[in-house]
């Protein structure tokens, strides 16, 4: 297990820890085809590089702005690894924003400019464009967090409720729910019941929701319009209201993937929501008790996560000068 985010600084507002992992088992050590992209509030990154951590300060950042990611790439297409890299090296190039277009924008041109760079680089017809998904956290300061999602990684709202999925798997399934061919009860049990090694869309691959048989270029944002009623509010590309009294999960499907995955994410809260746990400790009883008593019917893949708890605004003392640009929460509800 890969240690990333040890010596980062996310100031007073937020609480941030990141592993990485090729596998839990001894006997298959796949490539690390994983990747993630942790920018502290000070401008230190952190991705990795070959398969280790790699940082870089970046000069102009914006103090108290956080952007976290998580990356699985598409070793079935080839060149997943390289692909899951070229899209955390391509962040770092990407500025701060401020608002929901912006980011989407960006992100979207980041996309079409590596898809033309890998099919430039096929040197054959039976060159396959490569894939990632791609679930991205933009945090402002003084501004509810931005999300941007492609592909089956996750993010979660641990409690001590349960663990609430708050993205949608890009897979087949959803794509029939979206044409009227599959209800709420069978959406729910085909991505969140079983293990179902399919995609409809990633990051630099491009998507097949209109039709399963063609494969588009561009990316299709899942959202109110095109989704299904039960899944409206889960839209790819939108702000996010946290509370303070839960634990955010940004994962790779490795920790998923396996016969029977409600009885294992079940176990979630009471590993990632203990109470008096900082969050590296959750993670790590999180990797370790995955490896310690593994899922059922586990399939061997890579693992990546990042863990999140966002704090509620201190009170300033009396007659205090308050810098709204160390709160950078300050304006999120604690609360649904």
């Amino acid at each position: 297990m890969t240690r990333i985010t040890d010596l980062q600084d996310f100031g007073p507002g937020l609480d941030i820890a990141a592993r990485s992992s090729a596998s839990i088992s001894k006997l298959q050590v796949p490539e690390n085809q994983d990747n993630l992209l942790i920018i502290d509030a000070s401008g230190h990154a952190v991705f990795l590089r070959d398969q280790s951590p790699h940082s870089i300060t970046l000069p102009d950042w914006p103090r108290g702005h956080v952007r976290l990611a998580v990356l699985d790439g598409m070793g079935g297409h080839g060149n997943g690894r390289e692909a899951a890299e070229a899209v955390a090296t391509g962040l770092l190039l990407i500025p701060a924003c401020t608002t929901q277009e912006q980011l989407g924008a960006r992100l979207d041109a980041l996309h079409a400019r590596l898809q033309e760079q890998f099919r430039s680089a096929g040197d054959d017809d039976s060159f396959r464009r490569p894939g990632t998904t791609l679930t991205l956290l933009e945090i402002p300061p003084g501004a509810a967090p931005m999300l941007y999602h492609v592909g089956d990684s996750r993010l979660y709202e641990v409690t001590a409720d349960g663990a609430r999925p708050l993205t949608v798997d890009h897979v087949p399934a959803t794509s029939f729910a979206m044409h009227g061919l599959l209800g709420e009860r069978e959406w729910w049990q085909q991505v969140h019941g079983e293990h179902r090694a399919q995609i409809a869309q990633a990051y630099i691959l491009g998507n097949a929701f209109a039709n399963p048989q063609v494969l588009d270029d561009g990316l299709m944002a899942l959202s109110a319009a095109n989704l299904p009623p039960f899944l409206h509010q889960l839209a790819d590309r939108r702000l996010l209201t946290v509370r303070t009294d839960a634990t955010y999960l940004l994962a790779t499907d490795g920790f998923w993937s396996c016969g029977r995955p409600l009885q294992w994410t079940a176990r979630w809260p009471a590993l990632l929501a203990r109470p008096g746990h900082s969050v590296g400790a959750a993670l790590d009883a999180l990797f370790n008790d995955y490896a310690n008593h593994p899922p059922p019917e586990l399939h061997i893949d890579n693992l990546s996560a990042i863990v999140l708890r966002f704090a509620p605004p201190r009170e300033p003392a009396l007659g205090e000068n308050v810098d709204e640009t160390a709160l950078p929460h300050a304006s999120i509800p604690s609360h649904f």
